[in-house]
């Protein structure tokens, strides 16, 4: 199975504030398999360490108020035609993130609150017919491939 994962979850630091989000359970997960990571956000051109960003009224801001959602769009996209060139069968992405968010990301007020939703990235996999799953939904129960 060809599986593309989120970069930050292989522990590239990647993240808005420069560290990853490491999980040994993806990586265990996936041992085995072929693998793409990837990082909208980098592709991009945005920055490491970056200003944390949200979807507000469907674009995507800093707190500050600066748009950076063409830089997420554009990263989104390269990252789309990879997993599309390299055949993806599925797709596992950091939860809440305003592009990988699979289930839930947060609402654009900064506060940390939650919303259903998904990030750009995530939203574009699905429509493109690749199964797409929240790293918070990999448990080391289901480590059966």
């Amino acid at each position: 199975m060809k599986v593309l994962v989120s970069a930050c979850l292989l522990g590239e630091n990647c993240k808005y504030n420069g560290t990853n989000n490491y999980n040994d359970i993806i990586v265990e997960f996936i041992r085995g398999h072929e693998v793409m990571a990837v990082c909208p956000e980098v592709l991009g051109g945005l920055s490491v360490p970056r200003k944390p960003a949200e979807i507000v009224d469907g674009m995507i801001m800093t707190e500050e108020g600066i748009s950076v959602n063409k830089e997420f769009h554009e990263g989104a996209a390269l990252a789309l035609k990879r997993a599309l060139n390299g055949k993806i069968d599925m797709a596992i992405l950091q939860s809440r993130s305003p592009s990988c968010g699979v289930n839930q990301i947060y609402d654009g007020t900064f506060c940390g609150k939650l919303i259903e939703g998904q990030g750009i990235f995530a939203e574009m996999l699905r429509k493109a017919g690749i199964k797409v799953v929240d790293a918070e939904d990999i448990k080391k129960e289901n480590l059966e491939h």
